[in-house]
Formats: structure tokens, C-alpha cells, sequence
């Protein structure tokens, strides 16, 4: 139970990897803030499996609706002690046939979404002195993927944004920290063609995707006090993935 009774808000939590964090962090005694934008049934399935939970619906794109979803869980359980910035979505083109509304719509979510959800935490973290926040990355924001330029893009300026942020509010004791998925056993690299997936399995030294298990254990110990030491850095959790 290393963080009973703080209040973690996970964005992009209805299913997969945003499902399992936050479920881990119930797990330790966390009260937990479930938000998902389309995925209203997954989400209610998330929220029947954690006994402290609230269910919001958000665009992490809107401001405004950002601003709202800060607010209810403030109104709900009294503060917010962590924020996991997980909502993320690819669009697939290859760069000079790319639209830009796909462009603009990728980096809407991955990237001005953490920041929208930064920013409007923020003050609230700041006036407690207490506070941490977790990026979800992309090894193919450190290594580039042919057909999407948009979530590569988005996915390495999460790194950038996080270096920024931590450095802005040390004094206030909030960590912000970035950790880097490479292929899990979850989430968007289920929906890849097989072929894909194997291709990559070949670029893995540990020859295998990454469990859930695996995925949440990096995002719970930063939330932790073990961790008050660590900001501004990024985690790689891809079993040594290379190209």
C-alpha cells in the first residue's frame, strides 16, 4: 500500500496500458480518477474493478473540458496528488501524403494534452508542495516509424516537455518524470498486422513483448517516496529494443 489515499488522475484509462496503471495504483491504496473519451463501456468496466474510483469523460484536446475534469476530481476526493498523462491516439500516413488535420489531430491529444492537463494540475499540486507527474512515451519517439511522423513527433516532444516541466517546479517538490513504452503486450501494438509484430520482435534482445505487469511497475514506484529523487528523467522500458 505505498500510496494509500493518494489521489492518481489517469488519463486514457478505460483500457490497456491506461487501464493496467491504473489499476496498479489502486492496488497500492491509490484512489483513482478514470478518464476516457469514446470508450464509454471499457471505461465502466475499469471503473467496476477499482473500489475508489471515479469516471470522467474528456477530450484531453479541450481546454476547457480539461479545466472541468481538474475540477470534479478536486470536487470528488478533495486534492490530486498524481497525474499520468497516458491518452495518446496514432493516425498512420506517410509524411508527404499526410493530411494536416491528422498531424494536427495527433499532436493535439499526445502532446498539447499532457500539457493542457499539466497545466491545470499544476497549481493544485503547487499549492499542496506535494506532487508527481508521469508521461507516457514511445520508443518510436526516439527511433522514428516510416507512416507516422505525427506520433513520433508527438511522442519526443513528451521527453522535451517533461525535462522543461521538471525543472519549473522542483521547488515545490513535484517530480516530472517521462517513461518510454517500447512493444507491450497491450494497447496499439495488439492492433498491429502480425507481420509488423514480428518484424519488431526481431529488434527486441529479451525476444519477447513486455507484460502489463511490466509496463505498470516503472509508473508506480516514481509515484512513490522511493522516487523523490528522480526528475526530469526518462524511463525505457522496451526489453533493450533497438533498429
Amino acid at each position: 500500500m505505498q500510496l494509500k489515499d493518494k489521489v492518481c488522475l489517469v488519463t486514457g484509462s478505460s483500457r490497456g496500458i491506461g487501464k493496467a496503471i491504473a489499476l496498479a495504483l489502486a492496488h497500492e491504496g491509490a484512489r483513482v480518477a478514470v478518464t476516457y473519451h469514446t470508450q464509454e463501456s471499457e471505461a465502466m468496466e475499469t471503473l467496476n474493478e477499482i473500489s475508489q474510483c471515479s469516471l470522467i469523460q474528456v477530450d484531453v484536446s479541450n481546454e476547457e473540458a480539461v479545466a472541468r475534469m481538474i475540477r470534479e476530481t478536486v470536487k470528488t476526493f478533495g486534492t490530486i496528488d498524481i497525474l499520468i498523462n497516458n491518452a495518446g491516439i496514432h493516425r498512420d500516413s506517410i509524411s508527404w501524403k499526410m493530411d494536416k488535420e491528422i498531424w494536427k489531430e495527433v499532436l493535439a491529444t499526445n502532446l498539447t494534452g499532457p500539457f493542457l492537463c499539466t497545466k491545470h494540475v499544476l497549481p493544485v499540486m503547487r499549492e499542496k508542495g506535494w506532487g508527481r507527474i508521469i508521461n507516457i512515451s514511445s520508443v518510436i519517439g526516439e527511433i522514428g516509424l516510416a507512416g507516422a511522423s505525427n506520433y513520433a513527433a508527438s511522442k519526443s516532444g513528451l521527453v522535451g516537455f517533461t525535462k522543461a516541466v521538471a525543472r519549473e517546479v522542483a521547488d515545490k517538490h513535484i517530480t516530472v518524470n517521462c517513461v518510454s513504452y517500447g512493444y507491450m503486450n497491450a494497447g496499439m501494438n495488439l492492433r498491429l498486422p502480425e507481420e509488423n509484430r514480428q518484424k519488431a520482435l526481431q529488434n527486441i534482445p529479451l525476444k519477447r513483448f513486455g507484460t502489463l505487469e511490466e509496463a505498470t511497475g516503472p509508473v508506480v514506484f516514481l509515484c512513490t517516496d522511493a522516487a523523490s529523487y528522480i526528475t526530469g528523467q526518462t524511463i525505457h522500458v522496451n526489453g533493450g529494443y533497438y533498429l
